[in-house]
C-alpha cells in the first residue's frame, strides 16, 4: 500500500462487538420550536396542497422570541471569551414575522388571497368564508421601478447566442 493512499474499505477491520450490531433506523427530523411542522391540513389534517402566510399570533410571537432568547443565550454560554462577544440582530417582532398556513384542496383559499400576508387573526381555511377568509390581508408591497442597465453580455452568455 502507497503511504499516500488510504487502504480499501475492505481491508479494514470491523470490531467485534460492531460487526453485528443492528442498522439504527432512520429517524425523523427534529422539529424546531416556534416553527409549525406543516404538512397537513390546517382545519383538516389531510395532506397539503397549498399554503400562504399569516402573521403570528401573540403567543406564537412569545414562542418565536423564548426559543430565539434560549438560542442567544446558548450562544453566549459557548463563545470563546477571547474572542469579541456575539452580536445579534434585534429580537423579531410581529411586523417580520409569519406563519405558514396548509390547506387540502378542499380548503384552499383563493390563489389572489394566498399572495398576500394575512392577519393574526385570521380564521382561513375556515370553511364559511371559502374561497376567502375573514380578515383584510395586508396589501401587495410596492414594485421596484425597474431601472435600465446598460450591460453587454457575452455573446455566449445569452440564450441564442453564437
Amino acid at each position: 500500500m502507497d503511504p499516500l493512499t488510504s487502504p480499501e474499505p475492505a481491508h479494514l477491520p470491523v470490531p467485534a462487538e460492531n460487526a453485528l450490531a443492528p442498522v439504527a433506523a432512520p429517524t425523523a427530523p427534529m422539529p424546531v420550536p416556534g416553527i409549525p411542522a406543516g404538512g397537513g391540513c390546517s382545519a383538516c389534517g389531510a395532506p397539503a396542497k397549498v399554503h400562504w402566510q399569516r402573521r403570528p399570533t401573540c403567543d406564537e410571537l412569545d414562542e418565536i422570541l423564548r426559543t430565539e432568547t434560549n438560542r442567544r443565550v446558548q450562544a453566549m454560554k459557548l463563545a470563546d471569551v477571547r474572542k469579541p462577544a456575539p452580536v445579534f440582530p434585534p429580537l423579531p417582532n410581529a411586523a417580520d414575522t409569519t406563519r405558514v398556513v396548509h390547506a387540502c384542496g378542499a380548503h384552499a383559499i383563493s390563489l389572489e388571497s394566498a399572495a398576500l400576508i394575512h392577519a393574526s387573526c385570521c380564521t382561513a381555511p375556515n370553511e364559511a368564508d371559502l374561497p376567502g377568509c375573514d380578515c383584510t390581508p395586508e396589501p401587495r408591497p410596492a414594485a421596484p421601478a425597474e431601472e435600465e442597465q446598460d450591460w453587454e453580455l457575452p455573446a455566449h452568455w445569452v440564450t441564442g447566442g453564437q
